[in-house]
């Protein structure tokens, strides 16, 4: 699907084929000077041929297009190095610039599993299926590092960088303050939550994630266009259910560790999920995977507040408890 929203921007729909996302929003900025693709899909033969599809049809050179990708999830930057031409810029925040250039730490992430509780033999399972690992770009790129107030001017567009770290560290989305347009990537979505995970050290995304919302609440926005499903007219709206969700996730956690200590993995299994399936053993792989890296992301939030507390068992693994029987959160800001 090809839609023109505003002037020469496109979204172009990346299908994701078996995944729950369903499709990545690639929004292609058209210019008789130098073009721009913002975020491109997985790089898989389904995601190329629709790509190249769209491209085709907008009539996009790619020897003088440039990329902009708002994080470093491969649904996101995955095709940039199979379509960038050699001397195409190729722009990502800072943070996850360097994460990439780094060569990213799947590894580390399954070392830091062991601590959730999530059973020894589905780690490297959940390594070698994880989409980021099988559908990451083919080769490693040298990335144009942006930071906060970074402008990328096309076709008389004039895109700001604003910094939202939550989803991921360096999570950079782009704001058109004449239109008052706004590219959120995946912190701000529409139909589906933005999935919000901690693995590593004693970060604390959640944190950071509601800060950007508020960051984003308080600006002038008109759309927003957000990396999967609908477009958002009311940005307002959306975070402030967007935080409502947050506070209601947390106490669904501090609710279940009232029935005593909890791994993070243990935690997942008892949390309220959209998902086709009737018991936590029924859930896919990944599916359980991504779960537990969202309890850890809240576990942590709350212990952060005073809430839960944890130690480490015998075993190697964080077990959680409350700290006061009637903890309750208000808010999340």
């Amino acid at each position: 699907m090809i839609e023109e929203i505003f002037p020469r921007i496109f979204r172009v729909e990346i299908p994701l084929p078996n995944n729950p996302l369903k499709a990545t929003n690639s929004y292609v900025l058209t210019s008789d000077d130098r073009n721009l693709i913002i975020d491109t899909g997985f790089n898989r033969k389904e995601c190329m041929d629709a790509m190249q599809a769209g491209l085709k049809e907008l009539d996009v050179d790619l020897t003088r297009t440039d990329f902009f990708v708002t994080h470093l999830h491969a649904d996101h930057q995955g095709l940039v190095a199979s379509l960038a031409a050699p001397d195409a810029r190729t722009y990502m925040g800072d943070e996850d610039a360097r994460h990439m250039e780094s060569g990213g730490g799947f590894h580390k992430m399954t070392e830091h599993g062991a601590f959730s509780g999530f059973p020894a033999e589905e780690l490297e399972n959940a390594l070698f299926n994880h989409p980021g690992f099988k559908h990451g770009p083919q080769r490693p790129l040298t990335w144009t590092h942006v930071k906060e107030g970074d402008v990328v001017t096309v076709n008389g567009y004039r895109l700001e960088c604003v910094e939202t770290p939550g989803h991921t560290w360096g999570h950079v989305c782009l704001y058109e303050p004449e239109r008052k347009v706004f590219f959120s990537g995946d912190h701000i979505l529409g139909d589906i939550t933005p999935n919000i995970q901690a693995w590593v050290g004693d970060e604390d995304p959640l944190a950071a994630y509601i800060q950007s919302l508020s960051k984003i609440e308080a600006m002038e926005v008109s759309m927003v266009l957000p990396g999967h499903r609908s477009l958002i007219p009311n940005s307002r709206k959306r975070i402030r259910g967007l935080k409502q969700h947050h506070l209601a996730r947390c106490n669904e956690v501090l609710d279940i560790l009232r029935g005593g200590a909890q791994s993070a993995y243990q935690t997942a299994a008892q949390m309220t999920w959209d998902i086709r399936a009737d018991r936590w053993e029924d859930f896919p792989l990944m599916q359980k995977w991504f779960a537990t890296g969202e309890a850890i992301a809240h576990l942590r939030f709350l212990e952060n507040r005073g809430l839960t507390e944890k130690k480490l068992n015998p075993q190697g693994v964080f077990l959680y408890t409350l700290t006061n029987e009637d903890a309750r959160l208000e808010t999340v800001d």
